[in-house]
């Protein structure tokens, strides 16, 4: 009858909608699987390049303390370098003042020896003072020139080493700005190839 065929019909487009409908949630459930796929993948590659980088940069702050360290130990040896060196000038001049000190007093010692015989000798007769005069002047004159020549000889020896210290001090500041400029050259080319490292990583993921 013409309403078992409506009835019918209806079935039949519940049947077809109920299969359309489990066409487009079987076709979304594919999308979705893909989808999610594609994710997890994604994220596997963000992982690994996370770890890349982790790895660069656990690599470079090696490199940073090692130079850091390094600069350090440097500047230490560069410290006990020149306070030894500043000990070394203060020991040289106490020697030298020392030494200037005993000689003023041996000068005083010695125009002291000269007024004492200068006083012993207006004391004697003139012709025997006039003797003796003459002898210990020319005692006195040998003494004072020896010394003389001994102080200046000292001296000169003094100035030579004082010389050599200030030169010394000179090289060892020259080779402290050297290292210290090798030092910052070797820390940027370490920085620079760390960097282009990590770009090449960056650039092959």
């Amino acid at each position: 009858t013409f309403q078992t065929n409506i009835l019918a019909e209806l079935r039949k487009w519940k049947l077809n909608l109920i299969e359309h409908h489990k066409l487009q949630m079987k076709q979304e459930k594919q999308k979705h699987a893909t989808h999610v796929r594609k994710l997890s993948n994604e994220i596997e590659s963000l992982k690994e390049l996370l770890h890349t980088y982790e790895i660069s940069v656990h690599r470079k702050d090696e490199v940073i303390t090692n130079l850091t360290q390094a600069l350090g130990r440097q500047k230490e040896r560069t410290e006990l370098a020149r306070q030894f060196t500043l000990w070394r000038i203060q020991h040289v001049k106490a020697k030298q003042e020392e030494y200037a000190t005993r000689i003023a007093d041996r000068q005083f010692q010695t125009a002291l020896m000269k007024k004492v015989w200068a006083a012993w000798r207006s004391l004697c007769e003139e012709k025997w003072k006039e003797k003796v005069a003459k002898a210990c002047q020319l005692r006195a004159e040998d003494v004072c020139v020896q010394l003389t020549n001994d102080y200046e000889a000292k001296i000169a020896e003094l100035t030579a080493t004082l010389e050599q210290t200030k030169a010394e001090i000179l090289r060892l500041h020259n080779e402290r700005e050297q290292y210290e400029d090798t030092m910052r050259k070797a820390f940027m080319r370490g920085v620079c190839a760390l960097n282009l490292e990590a770009m090449s990583m960056f650039q092959s993921k």
